[in-house]
């Protein structure tokens, strides 16, 4: 699945019941555009029946109306989309393009390993491997790529390299809280080194546990400050280098290989 596309889809609710989804906000642009019920339902796939229960269904979940609507005449009546409505549509796209900032993401990382992604800018947690909560430190422009500095806790940095397109699409300035994630894959370990523990993206820290599969295995190593960074390589080096529990390791990886997301 990694490299796929993945369709995310909003849906927001209130007490258990639907509130709104896509087709529900179409239904509204439709409306808006149209400024009618019948010629609102036809383009926006609906039966005029569907239409009217969406329209009623909105309107009782709001604290005001989304839809004024006049029921009558052979047009069905006529219909606008009052400001809450419009505050609803903005609010719903706003949402799902969130959604669907972090469904690319959960594309490029694919679902091995059972992998989520901790959706914190819509305010659901959910647990994943090597996700740090940062705050942008420095961004540092160049002609086709941008060095940007974050801060994970007081002594420990993330360094990420983004194009200049999603540096402005993110927005990121100092100050500003991303969400820095690094495929397992990405992290490479090896032996701790006092003499080569300098450079960027590199975290010293003690193995605190080992997995090992056929071919593969599973490190997680205790950066310290609370903070974890899980490691998957080739199960003939981790035994090569001695990484059982316990053990001193390096965690490193690229700049190139951290991807960013914001709320």
């Amino acid at each position: 699945m990694t490299g796929e596309k993945i369709d995310a889809l909003l849906a927001l609710r209130s007490e258990g019941r639907l509130l709104v989804g896509r087709d529900r906000i179409k239904l509204l642009e439709a409306v808006a555009e149209h400024g009618s019920i019948t010629k609102a339902a036809k383009a926006a796939g609906f039966s005029y029946k569907t239409a009217w229960d969406a329209v009623d269904a909105i309107n009782n979940l709001l604290p005001s109306p989304a839809f004024v609507t006049k029921a009558g005449g052979r047009s069905g009546g006529g219909a606008h989309v009052t400001e809450e409505g419009r505050r609803l549509i903005e609010t719903f796209h706003r949402l799902e393009a969130r959604m669907s900032r972090i469904s690319s993401l959960i594309a490029q990382e694919g679902f091995a390993g059972h992998d989520d992604f901790a959706l914190w800018s819509l305010g659901i947690k959910i647990s994943t491997r090597n996700m740090f909560q940062t705050e942008v430190i420095s961004v540092r422009r160049w002609p086709v790529d941008v060095e940007v500095t974050l801060k994970v806790t007081e002594r420990d940095l993330i360094h990420a390299t983004v194009t200049n397109e999603a540096a402005d699409e993110l927005a990121l300035a100092p100050g500003r809280k991303a969400l820095a994630l690094v495929k397992s894959s990405f992290v490479r370990l090896a032996l701790f080194d006092a003499e080569g523990m300098s450079g960027r993206n590199r975290f010293s820290g003690v193995v605190r546990r080992r997995v090992d599969a056929e071919r593969n295995s599973e490190l997680v190593i205790d950066i310290g400050s609370g903070k974890t960074m899980t490691a998957v390589i080739a199960r003939q080096t981790a035994e090569d280098l001695e990484l059982q529990p316990g053990a001193q390791a390096i965690a490193s990886f690229n700049a190139t290989d951290v991807i960013l997301a914001v709320d």
